[in-house]
């Protein structure tokens, strides 16, 4: 039996039901030692296991992936706070019908950076245009955090341009579902920022870092320092949208305090249209 399909062995899948029952009935999650160990959620989640728990959220999406043929990916990060052009006039516009003038000014300077959704759609559009005729282990797949914003923006241009997508989706109080442009099947929800992080960079090709706040920093300078300190190979390390990250980051007065070295500065380039971000990653990889 193919062993993707184990979990319709009677044996697995009995042990699951009694679980499920348990549930069902609203019963208290006590420690039971005749339940079987991989269906014991209240075993699992001991601080003792917290190891297995993590080789878990690497190995699914791992799994999920190689099915798929995923093996290339363009990273894309950026704000999860962006909204396209329309729904950004819309939410300006409901907040000044309802007179909140605190809400409307918020939604007004994120209204500014509409314009980035617009074009980190297209961008996706690009990257999976690329791919649509292309020998699998040529393909290259947009991949994002799976949230809202730029996220949603680059999964959407690619859903649209008819290719599939990743989105590694992390649990958060504010953002429970996943965008509804990434493809189901590769839509993976993580509990651990570590190991959401080295998925992102498992397959990474290319990075392409619009504007956004700590999370996409974040997700950055990893991606530099990993370069940088050649624990990873180099990739193109794209900033979208060269008058925010100038005036956001002043790499020069890093350069100058001998903190990192002139040629740290060349690890990334600066663009400003989808098609100079593409073109950066093909003249990377003379594509």
């Amino acid at each position: 039996m193919n062993n993707t399909h184990n979990i319709h062995d009677k044996r697995l899948a009995d042990a699951w039901a009694t679980l499920q029952s348990h549930a069902d009935r609203g019963l208290p999650l006590d420690p039971d030692p005749s339940r079987l160990a991989f269906a014991d959620p209240e075993f699992l989640l001991r601080r003792e296991t917290r190891g297995i728990r993590m080789q878990l959220e690497l190995m699914k999406p791992d799994l999920e992936q190689r099915a798929h043929g995923i093996e290339n990916t363009v990273v894309v990060f950026g704000s999860a706070r962006f909204r396209s052009e329309d729904e950004a006039a819309a939410l300006v516009t409901q907040a000044e019908a309802a007179g909140d003038t605190a809400v409307a000014d918020r939604w007004r300077r994120l209204a500014r950076n509409s314009h980035y959704y617009e074009k980190a759609r297209t961008f996706g559009k690009l990257v999976a245009q690329y791919s649509e005729k292309k020998e699998p282990q040529d393909k290259l797949f947009v991949c994002t955090g799976g949230g809202p914003g730029i996220m949603q923006a680059a999964n959407r241009g690619a859903h649209e341009a008819g290719g599939l997508s990743v989105g590694l989706a992390i649990a958060l109080p504010m953002e429970e579902e996943a965008n509804p442009y990434v493809t189901p099947a590769l839509s993976f929800k993580f509990h651990y920022f570590a190991i959401r992080k080295m998925h992102f960079m498992m397959r990474a090709k290319a990075l392409v870092a619009f504007p956004g706040g700590f999370g996409t920093l974040d997700e950055l300078f990893e991606v530099i320092t990993l370069v940088q300190t050649k624990k990873s190979k180099p990739v193109p390390i794209v900033l979208f949208g060269s008058a925010y990250w100038k005036k956001l980051i002043d790499f020069d007065f890093l350069v100058d305090e001998g903190v990192i070295s002139p040629g740290d500065v060349k690890l990334f380039e600066y663009v400003d249209a989808p098609e100079d971000a593409w073109d950066a990653i093909k003249r990377f990889y003379k594509l």
